[in-house]
């Protein structure tokens, strides 16, 4: 089957829920039209009959971002399992060898460089799974693992807050443009992801400990954004060792500003997780162990 009925007996295409799907991971309807071979229109008007069978309101359209509001996460959800179900089926009918997907969720600043080549290595040994791999924030990808969603999932989270199967302290500090500082303006300039985003009330807690008077000048959920926004002298931030660029200037530990060592990097899987996903496991945790060294 390529539907699945409502009780009220409309359908929802697979083709609709893909085009949500992609909108909603692109963060993009021009974005998603590209990777769907489409218009933006088209993709405009699939998304429109989608909100219309759901009778809710499924996207919210932004200024530079799309989001999915309550209902559109919900929806969401079950769009991924049907769809990796259906795409699960297309292959064994195919002949394909996988018997196996994984389902993996990863921070941005882990989503390129020893990260992915360890997942490509590891799928080049083991060709029978697949891996899907899922980079945001860590409050989205908690959420999806914790809907069912991911199989693995790397977050980063404030101190002993959950349980994982292992955990790295993750090295912050502040930085701030290494052309244009500006670090003695007054209010400060502070660069940070969106409420609820990691690192976002740690910073504000520290600056007012201080007395340091402050406002927010750039918010995305966007590490790249972040990284960019800070080197061209939008404000200060607080990023990770491993996010700081040649553009950046590390702000000395002598500065006024306090240090925030609040988080660390934790792995998580389920007991009765399958043995690739396991194995697959053990390979991200010597990984992390050097991207989180020092």
């Amino acid at each position: 089957m390529s539907d699945i009925e409502k009780p009220n007996g409309r359908l929802f295409d697979l083709d609709l829920l893909r085009a949500i799907v992609t909108v909603a991971d692109c963060g993009s309807f021009t974005t998603a039209a590209s990777r769907l071979h489409s218009t933006q229109s088209t993709i405009s008007q699939k998304i429109r009959r989608l909100e219309d069978m759901a009778g809710h309101r499924l996207l919210e359209r932004g200024n530079r971002d799309v989001l999915p509001t309550d209902a559109g996460e919900t929806l969401l959800g079950y769009a991924r399992r049907l769809l990796a179900l259906h795409d699960e089926m297309a292959e064994a009918l195919s002949g394909a060898t996988v018997v196996l997907t994984v389902r993996i969720g990863v921070p941005d600043d882990f989503a390129a460089g020893r990260t992915t080549e360890q997942l490509a290595a590891f799928n080049r040994r083991y060709p029978q799974v697949k891996l899907e791999v899922t980079s945001g924030l860590s409050r989205d990808l908690s959420a999806s693992y914790d809907r069912g969603e991911l199989d693995l999932v790397l977050l980063k989270q404030r101190q002993n807050s959950r349980e994982a199967l292992v955990c790295w302290p993750e090295r912050t500090c502040w930085v701030d443009s290494a052309r244009n500082p500006c670090i003695n303006l007054d209010p400060l300039p502070i660069v940070t992801f969106p409420p609820r985003g990691v690192y976002r009330d740690e910073m504000i807690s520290a600056l007012e400990s201080v007395g340091r008077r402050w406002h927010i000048s750039f918010t995305s959920s966007s590490l790249t954004s972040l990284q960019s926004a800070i080197a061209d002298g939008m404000g200060i931030g607080l990023l990770p060792l491993r996010a700081v660029t040649a553009e950046h200037r590390v702000l000395p530990k002598n500065t006024v500003l306090p240090s925030v060592d609040a988080f660390e990097v934790a792995l998580l899987h389920r007991p009765v997780a399958d043995p690739m996903v396991k194995a697959l496991a053990r390979v991200l945790s010597q990984v992390l162990a050097q991207e989180t060294a020092g």
